[in-house]
C-alpha cells in the first residue's frame, strides 16, 4: 500500500502540481500561530504543551481516522495515504523554480535568474553572478529534496499510514513559525519545538546524506560529511549539503555577496565551482537517490508479504 501511495502521488503531482504555500504552508502556519497565541507565556512547559496540541494531536487524529478507514476498506486507507502525502511532500515544491533558473542561466539571462532565485528563496539576489546563482540553487534543491521528499518518505515508512508524513511536515512548520522572530532570549516557549524537530530530523538527515553518498561519489561524500557540517550555520542541514556536494564533486557554500552585504558561510564539497552543468548533475543525483528509496520501499513491502 505504501509503494502504491507514493507512485500515485508522484503521478498526480506531475499532472496537477500543488500550490504548497497557499494550500499547505499558510493554513498549517495559521494553525501554529493560533496555538502559539493561546499558549505562549514564555515558559518552556507551555511550549511543550502547545507543541503536543499543534503537532501530536492532528497526527493522532489522522492515525485514528486511518485505522477506521482501513477497517472499513483498505482502499479508503490508500486514498487517505495519497491525500496526506500529496499535501506533505513533492518534487514540484522546488523543481519548477530550479528548472526555470537553470534555463535562464543557459540562455545567459542573469536578470531573470536572479528574479527567480529571489522569488524561490526569499533572499536578496542583487548583483549575483551565474556561479553564485547556480551554487545557491543547488544548495536549495538539495535542502528541499530532503525537506519535501526524503525525510517525509522515511517517516511515512516508520509510522503507520500517513501519520509519519504529517508529523514531519507539521514539526517543520511549527518550528519555523514559532522561531521566526525570536529576539527575547528569556522567552523559552519555542525551545521545545526546536528540540523536538532536532530529534525528528536526526535520522532523516543521515539517511538522505547516505543516499546521496551511495548514488554519487561515495568517498568524497563521506569525507565532506565528516569534516564540513560544523562550518555551516545550520549544522544539521549542513550534513545533507556537505554529503550532496561531495557526491557531486562540486564546491558549495562559501561567502555570497548580495550587493554590499556578505553572507558568511563555510565551504562545502570538493572539486569544481558550481555552474549550470552541475545544476543538471544535481537533478540526476536527487532522482537516483529517489530510485534507491523506492527500491528500498519495494523490498520492505516484499519482505512483509513473504513474512
Amino acid at each position: 500500500m505504501s509503494l502504491l501511495s507514493l507512485i500515485a502521488v508522484f503521478l498526480i503531482e506531475q499532472l496537477q502540481p500543488l500550490d504548497y504555500r497557499r494550500i499547505v504552508a499558510e493554513p498549517f502556519g495559521a494553525w501554529a500561530e493560533f496555538i502559539e497565541s493561546r499558549f505562549n507565556s514564555g515558559a518552556y512547559r507551555h511550549g511543550v504543551l502547545a507543541w503536543c496540541f499543534a503537532v501530536l494531536l492532528p497526527v493522532v487524529l489522522v492515525g485514528i481516522a486511518y485505522g477506521a478507514l482501513v477497517a472499513l476498506n483498505p482502499l479508503f486507507g490508500l486514498l487517505l495515504n495519497v491525500g496526506v502525502l500529496y499535501l506533505t511532500m513533492g518534487f514540484r515544491q522546488f523543481s519548477h523554480h530550479y528548472t526555470e533558473i537553470q534555463l535562464a542561466l543557459r540562455l545567459g539571462d542573469l536578470d531573470r535568474a536572479r528574479s527567480l532565485l529571489a522569488e524561490w528563496q526569499g533572499r536578496s539576489t542583487y548583483n549575483l553572478g551565474s556561479e553564485d546563482i547556480a551554487r545557491l540553487s543547488i544548495e536549495g534543491a538539495l535542502a528541499a529534496s530532503h525537506r519535501h521528499v526524503f525525510a517525509v518518505l522515511l517517516w511515512f515508512i516508520l509510522l503507520p499510514g500517513p501519520c509519519g508524513a504529517l508529523l514531519y511536515r507539521l514539526a517543520v512548520i511549527v518550528r519555523d513559525r514559532w522561531n521566526a522572530e525570536r529576539v527575547d532570549q528569556e522567552n523559552q516557549f519555542a525551545l521545545f519545538s526546536r528540540q523536538a524537530f532536532g530529534v525528528i530530523d536526526w535520522l532523516p538527515l543521515r539517511t538522505t546524506a547516505s543516499a546521496f553518498a551511495i548514488v554519487g561519489d561515495f568517498e568524497d561524500a563521506a569525507y565532506c560529511w565528516r569534516t564540513q557540517p560544523a562550518q555551516w550555520p545550520d549544522r544539521d542541514l549542513g550534513i545533507v549539503l556537505a554529503a550532496g556536494a561531495g557526491a557531486l564533486g562540486v564546491q558549495l557554500g562559501s561567502p555570497v555577496v548580495d550587493g554590499v552585504e556578505i553572507a558568511d558561510r563555510g565551504e562545502l564539497g570538493l572539486g569544481d565551482p558550481a555552474d549550470v552543468d552541475f545544476m543538471q548533475s544535481a537533478v540526476g543525483l536527487v532522482w537516483r537517490a529517489t530510485v534507491v528509496w523506492m527500491l528500498l520501499l519495494f523490498l520492505l513491502g516484499l519482505a512483509s508479504l513473504v513474512g
